[in-house]
């Protein structure tokens, strides 16, 4: 059994995984010209153009930093919704 606050759940195969991976997420904030584009990876992603990233690129940023940026708050987008979804079955 995996406890989720005061819920315990069978354990699957991914409780692992999932640990290691809330784990890794760090823990620091995004330069303030992430804010609008980081809104829209956690929310809209399906409305993220080249554009956003392009103006992220022209401000200074490597691509290396916006990728990981953007993968960690999809990340924790993830972990939200996974989160919420855990939270139904209490």
């Amino acid at each position: 059994m995996v406890q989720y606050g005061r819920v315990s759940l069978p354990a699957t195969r991914y409780d692992a995984l999932v640990a290691e991976l809330r784990a890794a997420l760090p823990d620091r904030d995004a330069p303030a010209d992430f804010g609008a584009y980081l809104d829209k990876v956690r929310h809209r992603a399906y409305t993220v153009t080249d554009g956003d990233v392009q103006t992220l690129k022209d401000a200074g940023h490597s691509e290396d930093e916006i990728f990981e940026h953007t993968v960690s708050a999809a990340a924790a987008a993830g972990f939200e919704r996974l989160d919420a979804g855990l939270r139904t079955l209490r």
